[in-house]
């Protein structure tokens, strides 16, 4: 792995997307830079969102955390997994065998990063900002302390 994700933080990305999926159906965010002391994802979209629906997305990520869900790993061919994810950004170095994260029966994707065992781990999930500009959504996000 080339880069050393904060567990916590890159689990909480992983329910973020899937909950902009389920929300909005936009698709997951195509690109992210995640720390530990606060993250960003950013989102193909027509416009920012409003304080009701940031307030929605907030709350739905803070439910699954607090569902105390189990973070399980597998394997899966590339072939295979193609059929059910978009692997646009999976490097061709990848293999031909993909580890797949799943999120309770929330959230899965193929991904090469560290993750909790449980979402409680996480913490308390806090949108910081939020920013509109040349069709891209920018959603900042930070963890305060389980």
């Amino acid at each position: 792995m080339a880069k050393e994700y904060d567990p916590r933080m890159h689990s909480a990305e992983h329910i973020l997307n899937q909950t902009m999926v389920r929300m909005f159906n936009r698709g997951r965010s195509f690109s992210a830079h995640i720390e530990k002391k606060k993250s960003k994802c950013d989102y193909h979209f027509d416009r920012n969102l409003t304080d009701e629906e940031l307030g929605n997305v907030e709350k739905r990520v803070n439910e699954v955390i607090e569902a105390n869900m189990q973070v399980t790993e597998g394997t899966m061919s590339r072939q295979e997994a193609g059929k059910l994810f978009d692997l646009g950004r999976l490097p061709d170095e990848t293999g031909d065998t993909l580890r797949i994260i799943r999120i309770g029966d929330y959230d899965a994707c193929p991904c090469r990063g560290e993750h909790v065992d449980s979402t409680r781990e996480i913490g308390t999930f806090k949108i910081i900002s939020t920013s509109f500009g040349n069709g891209v959504l920018r959603i900042r996000f930070k963890l305060l302390d389980p």
